[in-house]
């Protein structure tokens, strides 16, 4: 089991989570501020531009403030690269494991880059994506593995993600713009070091043959103890030494810790042990807890002596547990809860499974204790999902 990346609640605190509908996401929009500074810090010392991956969080009500801060977006698909026209400012880099021919050139129209997955994409549709403007790249697996579990490692045996380094020792690929790899997830520094090291070869026997090297996400780069100094120095090198624009694609490391998830406690029954029965459902609010697997940090838990109890959520899946907590006493119908660090991918991941009601928004400022819900969801959004 992955373990909790949150480093505690901080403000979150100080939320009185009855203000609250319940299920529901609360961003305090001063932590997302300071996270965006440290991201923009990074880009001044380094000259590199860091782009939003939307793919973790595309949170289109907080667009003028990320775009004070950040260079663009990145993009998955045609929608979200909608989404970034529409919203957000500045460049727009968007890859897919494959492209639908019907929806190439809307989205190469709305791209500044176009990274194919492999050489058999970039020779289908680079003709196109040039004619709408965008330049393109390739992106490289470098046959390097960091990921802690195989499902979430680009560079895992027969990845599917991406052209394999060792494909491409001899080749000079000269209608591509700029290379992109991507093989991190949620990792401090040390994992990108290596990774770097890994395709340097590549880039050494070409050098200055490309204007721009994407180095991807899962660049833990807010976290408290990541090696800022180490990095900004990595990435002045890497610059200089290939003449190429760096662009950085973090998504959790944006919305790191500036969001919770809000619940209420329904039911409390008992099997082998206290068992409550929430409104927040691991596999239709928090996937992860069950991709990962990892157990989410918990507002308020009790740090030793107490109830520990089984959470769990409505849906029918045996399986949708959210782990077992520690309480100062016994839960109790109607009480509320909140899970740490919920911003990003839970967000963005939800479904309504079971016709389950998918968590409000709220935006929540931590200095001035403003509360502003965003969003509310109801019958009418499930009922479009369907036919």
């Amino acid at each position: 089991m992955l373990p909790t990346q949150s480093s505690g609640a901080g403000k979150f605190s100080d939320l009185d989570l009855s203000r609250l509908p319940s299920p529901c996401f609360v961003i305090d929009e001063i932590k997302l501020t300071e996270n965006l500074q440290i991201l923009k810090d990074i880009a001044t010392a380094t000259d590199a531009k860091i782009l939003l991956a939307l793919k973790a969080f595309s949170m289109w009500s907080l667009a003028p403030l990320i775009n004070d801060y950040l260079a663009g977006c990145c993009a998955s698909g045609l929608w979200e690269a909608h989404l970034a026209k529409k919203y957000f400012s500045g460049e727009l880099s968007s890859f897919a494991p494959a492209f639908k021919p019907s929806e190439i050139e809307d989205i190469a129209a709305l791209s500044s880059h176009l990274v194919f997955n492999n050489l058999s994409q970039h020779a289908t549709f680079a003709d196109v994506a040039h004619k709408q403007g965008a330049e393109t790249g390739l992106r490289v697996n470098p046959q390097h593995s960091e990921g802690q579990t195989a499902k979430y490692d680009p560079s895992m045996t027969g990845s599917r993600l991406g052209q394999p380094l060792d494909q491409l020792m001899q080749l000079d690929l000269p209608e591509i713009n700029g290379l992109h790899l991507h093989n991190l997830c949620e990792q401090g520094f040390d994992p990108l070091a290596r990774t770097v090291a890994a395709i340097e070869p590549y880039l050494s026997a070409h050098k200055g043959r490309f204007q721009w090297l994407n180095l991807g996400g899962g660049h833990m780069l807010t976290q408290p103890d990541y090696n800022t100094e180490a990095l900004i120095a990595l990435l002045k090198r890497l610059s200089s030494d290939y003449a190429a624009q760096i662009y950085l694609e973090p998504g959790t490391a944006i919305a790191f810790d500036a969001g919770i998830l809000v619940g209420e406690v329904l039911d409390v029954t008992d099997n082998d042990g206290p068992i409550a029965i929430l409104d927040i459902s691991a596999t239709c609010h928090m996937p992860d807890v069950l991709e990962a697997p990892y157990r989410p940090a918990m507002l308020n838990e009790a740090s030793k002596d107490g109830v520990n109890v089984t959470l769990g959520g409505q849906s029918c899946l045996a399986g949708d547990v959210i782990g077992t907590y520690t309480f100062p006493d016994m839960p109790e119908r109607g009480q509320r809860l909140a899970f740490l660090d919920q911003a990003h991918y839970s967000m963005v991941k939800t479904t309504t499974f079971n016709g389950m009601r998918m968590p409000s928004i709220a935006i929540w400022n931590s200095q001035t204790d403003a509360l502003k819900l965003v969003r509310e969801f109801n019958f009418s959004d499930f009922e479009r999902r369907l036919s």
